[in-house]
């Protein structure tokens, strides 16, 4: 079992000044049990989040920053990619923007809950204006279309964690080949405004649709995908990261603790290969169970570090 634990230690100024107050027990006692690994580094000004990165390269994928071929994997799956080839994918992802007096937000597109039908609905409206600047639109989930078009090939894409609850300025993508899809964003926005998917949003009281967000993009490599133990992926602390909510993040932690990590504690005391990744946006940290001699386990019981000492250096 390998769980990688996401957000662990936001940068948000609100969740980093609650770090040091987490109550975390089971993961204090996994801590003095288990082994550290080589860290990986990170960055928050990548494209690629340190834990996207993870979970690519848990399946063998490989691209450079902003170009993780997860578009072009799942056209590989769906047999798509056997009349198109394997460059030109990306994930066009429905959101809402907020326009504000200084910048361009966008909110969490998980929390829009598009229905299939209002889905489906959209990209309908929508695939004839894409189909004109070489783009198809081919369903993929209630939230994200999968996309084909040449302006993607190579083009660098900032992944909707790094701009869920946050401005897009810093991640729009500027290159000579991302001109068509700023314009396009204009007509998508002038087309949605009057849409009756829309209209019937706003009578409900949920957020309209009026924009889209590019990522996934990247070519696969050759070579096949790496059979390794999958990666479980722990979000549960994303939301309330996301919005720098440092009560309910800190309340996410602690059933974190008191469920999941105790679960995984019952696992290392049986004996039970078990790995835990704690990732932050600098760094992420392995942790698994080796055979030790037993002055080398009371040692480490007496050297290791808290659990607010550890997270505040991801």
């Amino acid at each position: 079992m390998h769980l990688l634990i996401s957000h662990a230690a936001p940068t948000g100024l609100q969740c980093q000044a609650a770090i040091a107050g987490l109550a975390l027990p089971h993961l204090t006692e996994l801590l003095g049990l288990l082994t550290p690994t080589a860290p990986l580094l990170g960055s928050p000004d990548t494209l690629t989040p340190l834990a996207e990165r993870l979970r690519a390269n848990n399946l063998g994928l490989q691209g450079a920053d902003g170009l993780i071929p997860w578009a072009a994997t799942d056209a590989q799956q769906m047999g798509l990619a056997k009349a198109r080839g394997d460059a030109g994918w990306a994930w066009i992802t429905p959101c809402h923007l907020n326009v504000k007096s200084n910048q361009v937000q966008m909110d969490d597109p998980q929390d829009l809950k598009i229905s299939t039908a209002d889905c489906e609905s959209l990209r309908a409206a929508m695939k004839r204006y894409f189909e004109q600047d070489g783009i198809t639109l081919h369903p993929l989930t209630n939230g994200t279309w999968l996309a084909f078009g040449a302006m993607f090939k190579d083009l660098p894409t900032a992944s909707l964690e790094r701009v869920a609850g946050a401005s897009i300025d810093a991640w729009l993508p500027r290159q000579e080949n991302a001109r068509l899809l700023r314009r396009l964003q204009n007509e998508m926005q002038m087309l949605l405004y009057t849409h009756a998917v829309n209209d019937a949003r706003s009578a409900r009281g949920l957020p309209t649709v009026n924009a889209f967000w590019v990522s996934g993009t990247g070519t696969p490599a050759t070579s096949p995908l790496i059979t390794t133990e999958r990666l479980e992926n722990v979000d549960a602390l994303r939301h309330a990261a996301l919005c720098d909510d440092a009560h309910d993040w800190t309340r996410a932690w602690q059933i974190l603790d008191s469920t999941v990590l105790a679960d995984l504690l019952v696992r290392v005391k049986a004996g039970k290969s078990v790995q835990l990744t704690l990732c932050g946006e600098r760094m992420a940290v392995t942790l698994e169970l080796k055979e030790r001699p037993w002055w080398e386990r009371i040692q480490q019981r007496f050297s290791t570090s808290s659990p607010q000492q550890l997270l505040q250096t991801l």
